[in-house]
């Protein structure tokens, strides 16, 4: 059943819309997240859900209530936020902050009680924050500042978590763990998270719906498998020079241009260190031959114009073979990336073999081949 959703909601500022006709629609206890560029207007949709910006037009409901209609308290006990403002609080400890998200549920003086402060002991500890309790909160890191908000967040036992690129300044081991947290409130506690992300990859392995910005109206709306494809995410961030690999959720930098001047024969992961330690040195290379379902090849691809390959599961033909041996022969050097030779990639062996009849310089290593590059270049200096 649909529990949040959007109709013909039209935001931005100053009576302007920036973005309109925004109509999602998500279910109790899943995952959304906003994905664009800078400045497409991530923030500007997760401010006026959470009315920290007046809306255009349209509408918000959840459970079928439109949120406009609510009183300030009745909505801070159903929606938490975090957003990226940050807050100055002085003088007060981590738990204090941390305790903020009660006062909903407190009496006209705010007293907390037992209860309350239990509440608030939980949500520190579930995001291993128990020892930054009597901490002056000004004198955090960005990222402890950040696991102490989601702490507040949690306390106030919402039915929806908004967070606004809530993996900003945090370390590897506190992105997985604050996404962990977040999966495990949504899948085991029912909440609904909406939130903003950079991180591509994240975003498509936590969540259940990706809401595409950029615009005037949203660029696409869905499951992350029926939704995402790379000519999606290029025209999402307007990519033209490098390009994101969603197979490894990674950025690929611009390939070398010109004629290739080293062949790597590489194939089951083995070459694409020395396909990206050739990028960074901008050497234009060739490489091959590479199966179509191997690891190398969606790499190679990226990183250069000039890649032989082979049908899955078939053996390299002649064809393969002749096509990769006259690449080779233009080629200066050759890099061995240590791939093992067996019967269905044996035309390989023979492209390695004859760079060892023709003389041409074999490397084992892309390391080799650049202190053979460095020794050149000092020579000739």
């Amino acid at each position: 059943m649909i529990y949040f959703h959007t109709k013909d909601l039209s935001v931005g500022y100053n009576g302007q819309a920036l973005i309109h006709d925004i109509n999602i629609a998500v279910e109790k206890g899943k995952i959304m997240t906003l994905i664009g560029p800078n400045g497409s207007g991530k923030s500007t949709i997760l401010k006026s859900i959470t009315r920290h910006l007046s809306k255009i037009c349209g509408q918000v409901y959840i459970d079928r209530q439109e949120i406009y209609a609510w009183s300030a308290r009745e909505l801070a006990k159903r929606v938490a936020v975090v957003l990226t403002d940050r807050i100055q609080p002085e003088l007060m400890t981590c738990e204090e902050v941390v305790a903020m998200g009660r006062y909903p549920y407190t009496n006209a003086m705010g007293r907390l009680t037992p209860r309350d402060r239990e509440i608030v002991a939980q949500a520190m500890e579930r995001v291993h924050a128990l020892d930054l309790a009597r901490r002056d909160f000004t004198t955090l890191s960005d990222g402890q500042r950040q696991r102490i908000m989601l702490a507040r967040a949690l306390c106030q036992e919402p039915e929806v978590l908004i967070l606004d690129e809530p993996t900003a300044y945090l370390d590897i081991r506190h992105k997985i763990e604050l996404l962990d947290i977040l999966r495990e409130m949504a899948h085991e506690k029912g909440i609904t998270v909406i939130m903003s992300l950079h991180e591509i990859d994240l975003a498509t392995k936590i969540s259940d719906y990706l809401l595409c910005v950029k615009g005037e109206t949203i660029e696409a709306f869905g499951p992350p498998e029926d939704i995402l494809a790379e000519e999606v995410i290029d025209r999402l961030y307007g990519i033209q020079h490098g390009s994101y690999n969603l197979l490894f959720g990674s950025v690929e930098l611009a390939k070398p241009q010109g004629e290739p001047r080293v062949f790597v024969v590489g194939g089951g992961g083995a070459g694409i260190a020395c396909y990206r330690a050739l990028q960074k040195r901008q050497i234009p290379f060739a490489a091959g031959i590479l199966f179509t379902n191997d690891v190398d090849c969606p790499v190679a691809m990226e990183l250069s114009d000039h890649v032989i390959t082979a049908p899955a599961f078939e053996p390299m033909t002649e064809t393969h073979y002749q096509q990769a041996a006259r690449l080779l022969l233009r080629c200066a050097c050759v890099i061995d990336a240590g791939t093992p030779i067996g019967p269905l990639n044996s035309m390989n062996g023979r492209l390695l073999a004859l760079a060892r009849e023709k003389g041409i310089p074999l490397y084992t290593d892309c390391q080799s081949l650049e202190h053979e590059t460095d020794r050149r270049e000092k020579q000739t200096a």
